[in-house]
């Protein structure tokens, strides 16, 4: 056995579903093991490396600032936070116009969960059926899959789930005590699943006649993985909070929850708060990474991209004995199979392919955007191969 390999199992928590692959270097849309072997990245570290494995703008970023403060707690003013929550502004929504940085994206949801609370003075919230809002108490309740959330009940209350792409349940389900719509623009974990033409607007209309918040959680669909900026941006729709988190800063760990002036400044000083958040080295990070995006036009080239791949797969695969669904936005992207998705992941993974799960039976592709085409052809040959190598697919 590999002594990292090892060492990790030993030491490092058993939460997670391990493949045997150690990987110590990565550049661009590929990765190397430990043993020199070359992979195509399509799991992008579950979506944080949008610009690329260790892009050279945002090492030079944190190289740069690490060698003059690493960490300064909010108590006091930086200047690279200041410039990252001036960016931030300036790349979201018009209304949104106030920042709360963190550390991760399910750190962003907590805040809103908890923005909402307070601005409104109401309790309950309406989330989606397939949603995934993160693993800690407040976002582990906005969760849908029983898997994640039964072994922690009783969760904090208040959470009803509807389904997702239906606003006459969104309408039905809210009462005199709901504070908050918090909804996916794409729902990833679940699945894959864009939100139907015309849905997010009806929750917004729907929001404002009934005098409720909407959340919109861009985690995942942020910084250019859907083809725009953020997702919301296809169906011109404004939330009151946007959480967000993973690729905000090219893979160092940070989160933020940006929202309209009115609903942050309802919370108190004292109220919610972060011992790393906002932190110099993340922020400088961010800074550069969004830099990156917006001058390299990476959310277009992902549109432009995520287009052509997802009609390779179609052209490819769409009748495919194992093939149940093809579905995407940008460069995201799930391919639905007819069986679990891990026989099929592991042979990928042999053949110098990484992808992941979403839920059981779905191969989800969250590739650096800056991958190419010829490593998206491979990506979608290798699944083919694997789909037909499999003599029991069923695992």
């Amino acid at each position: 056995m590999n002594p990292y390999i090892e060492l990790e199992d030993r030491y490092y928590a058993p939460f997670y579903s391990k493949r045997p692959i150690v990987l110590v270097r990565g550049k661009g849309a590929r990765v190397w093991d430990v043993e020199g072997k070359e992979y195509i990245d399509c799991v992008g570290g579950y979506g944080t490396v949008n610009v690329g494995h260790c892009h050279p703008e945002v090492v030079k970023a944190v190289k740069e600032q690490a060698e003059r403060m690493m960490s300064c707690p909010s108590t006091f003013y930086n200047d690279v936070r200041a410039k990252l929550c001036e960016k931030l502004v300036e790349v979201t929504p018009k209304p949104l116009e106030r920042v709360f940085l963190c550390n991760s994206g399910t750190e962003a949801v907590e805040a809103a969960l908890k923005m909402a609370r307070r601005y409104t003075g109401k309790k309950e919230f309406i989330a989606m059926k397939r949603s995934f809002h993160g693993r800690t108490m407040g976002s582990l309740s906005a969760t849908w899959r029983k898997s994640y959330r039964e072994p922690f009940e009783p969760l904090v209350p208040g959470f009803r789930f509807v389904e997702f792409g239906d606003p006459s349940a969104v309408e039905a389900a809210i009462n005199r005590d709901t504070a908050a719509v918090i909804v996916e623009p794409v729902q990833g974990e679940g699945g894959v699943y864009p939100a139907p033409p015309g849905y997010l607007k009806a929750l917004r209309d729907i929001c404002d006649d009934k005098g409720v918040l909407l959340i919109l959680d861009e985690v995942q669909t942020g910084f250019g993985r859907t083809g725009r900026m953020f997702a919301l941006e296809h169906w011109g729709v404004e939330p009151d909070i946007l959480c967000l988190g993973k690729s905000i800063a090219g893979g160092v760990p940070m989160g933020a929850t940006v929202t309209k002036p009115e609903v942050m400044e309802s919370l108190k000083r004292g109220e919610h708060g972060s011992t790393f958040g906002g932190n110099p080295l993340a922020c400088a990070a961010a800074l550069a990474t969004i830099n990156v995006l917006l001058r390299e036009d990476l959310p277009g080239k992902a549109r432009e991209k995520g287009e052509w791949f997802i009609g390779l797969l179609r052209r490819s695969l769409e009748g495919h004995k194992a093939v149940r669904e093809i579905r995407g936005l940008g460069l995201m992207v799930g391919v639905e199979l007819k069986f679990q998705a891990t026989p099929v992941l592991k042979r990928m993974a042999e053949m110098g392919v990484l992808a992941l799960a979403a839920g059981k039976n779905v191969v989800r592709f969250l590739p650096p955007l800056v991958i190419s085409k010829e490593d998206l052809k491979k990506a979608a040959e290798t699944l083919e191969k694997s789909l037909e190598v499999l003599k029991n697919p069923r695992g």
